[in-house]
């Protein structure tokens, strides 16, 4: 049995390298089709990391309050470009309380306005965020030159700012920004500090924004008395669970609320949104993955192609194998092993190239200074090689089947 399957292994490997060019191309289906999903499934995992990576900057020990309803696994109400006024700063202040929230260690009240800045003959449009309480310690920023807000300053309503390093750049160029006036919608406003350099954090610009006290963001520039977020940091990770209900109770206390259906708040920890992007980003790579899986099939119907003006091609010899004594099993055999070792080989090549491509994009993504894993996971390595000697099997079993059914003397006659 043993010997049997050793010389159709030897068979089949020689009728493919008798027309190496053929045997090429009715393989590059496979490469192309395994490659991609090997691809797909590396550049995915790579760019999780990155995007895991930069939420991971914000702090596990952190939770954020957000105005609206929504649900625990959905965005938030705000991601639909509604503006709800929900959320006030003596909430803030209630869940600073340590009889409300015993592990809150520091509490901020925060609100973005979308702002015009102008400075001489210089405009820039940024982002504001008017902030009170520990907004500092929360955002874990530092100051580069001049000073930040003292703890009066940023719970009062003066003319105060503190700027990112791109705005420096941008208003000022090479000017020394400290102690200069610049005009935020028209508003006049003294610049006190600029913020060290720190890059994407999450998906926000840490450099490109204006800080100011949340009074004056709320009156001077938006009009409004109502919140964009509450930021919260506990004391420790372990404590987010208990810290999460402790908040909710304390707001739906504050808002006349019975009912959780009813809550017209969201509070949600950044472990809480790591598992949301989590579970996002992985449907989307194995939806990519199984788009790309599909020219698989294109493969596949070129080996069969292939495999069919084959057995034309060499029907004489299967008449000369069947004469001497071959059986159909055996000539079935013969042009299924064909069929498999193209679709393995092929597979294997496009694993190959799949990884080599994806290390590639690994390498270029750290240079430019982000966190990028290079992954090839045991389920890449299974679907080149189990998927694509399945596609052989389910391909090549047609053309096998039909050259095992010849009759050995109408074989030997055809011309």
């Amino acid at each position: 049995m043993l010997e049997n399957l050793k010389q159709l292994l030897t068979l089949a490997v020689r009728a493919l390298l008798s027309n190496k060019t053929r045997s090429f191309l009715t393989m590059l289906g496979i490469i192309i089709g395994v490659g991609a999903v090997v691809m797909i499934m590396s550049l995915g995992a790579g760019a999780q990391s990155l995007i895991l990576g930069q939420l991971e900057g914000f702090g596990s020990d952190l939770i954020g309050v957000l105005p609206g309803q929504s649900d625990e696994k959905g965005p938030p109400a705000q991601a639909f470009g509604v503006t709800i006024t929900t959320l006030k700063k003596g909430d803030a202040d209630a869940l600073r309380e340590p009889r409300n929230v015993p592990h809150a260690q520091y509490v901020a009240a925060i609100y973005d306005a979308s702002v015009s800045l102008s400075w001489r003959d210089q405009t820039y449009d940024t982002t504001l965020q008017g902030a009170s309480g520990d907004y500092l310690e929360i955002d874990g920023g530092e100051i580069e030159y001049g000073r930040f807000f003292s703890g009066e300053e940023l719970n009062s309503n003066l003319r105060l700012a503190v700027i990112g390093s791109t705005v420096a750049e941008e208003l000022f160029g090479e000017n020394n920004p400290i102690g200069q006036r610049i005009k935020v919608n028209n508003q006049t406003v003294s610049v006190i500090g600029v913020m060290k350099e720190r890059g994407q954090v999450g998906f926000q610009d840490n450099d490109d924004r204006i800080i100011s006290p949340l009074l004056f963001a709320q009156r001077e520039i938006a009009g409004v008395n109502y919140l964009s977020s509450i930021s919260i940091k506990v004391n420790s990770p372990e404590n987010i669970d208990e810290s999460l209900e402790m908040i909710r109770m304390t707001l739906r206390e504050r808002h006349d609320i019975d009912d959780p259906a009813d809550d017209d708040f969201s509070v949600r920890s950044f472990r809480d949104a790591l598992d949301l992007v989590t579970s996002i980003t992985d449907a989307l790579r194995y939806f990519l993955a199984a788009m790309a899986a599909l020219s698989l099939l294109v493969g596949g119907i070129g080996i069969m192609n292939i495999m069919l003006v084959g057995v034309t091609e060499r029907t004489r010899e299967i008449g000369l194998r069947k004469a001497i004594g071959a059986t159909r099993r055996q000539v079935l055999a013969q042009f299924l092993l064909e069929a498999i070792a193209l679709t393995l080989f092929g597979g294997v090549i496009g694993l190959i190239m799949g990884a080599g491509f994806s290390y590639l994009v690994a390498i270029i993504v750290r240079s430019l200074g982000y966190q990028w894993d290079f992954v090839i996971s045991v389920y890449s390595i299974i679907i080149a090689v189990g998927l694509s000697t399945l596609i052989g099997v389910i391909f090549g079993y047609y053309p096998a089947w039909r050259a095992s059914r010849l009759s050995p003397i109408e074989a030997l006659r055809y011309e």
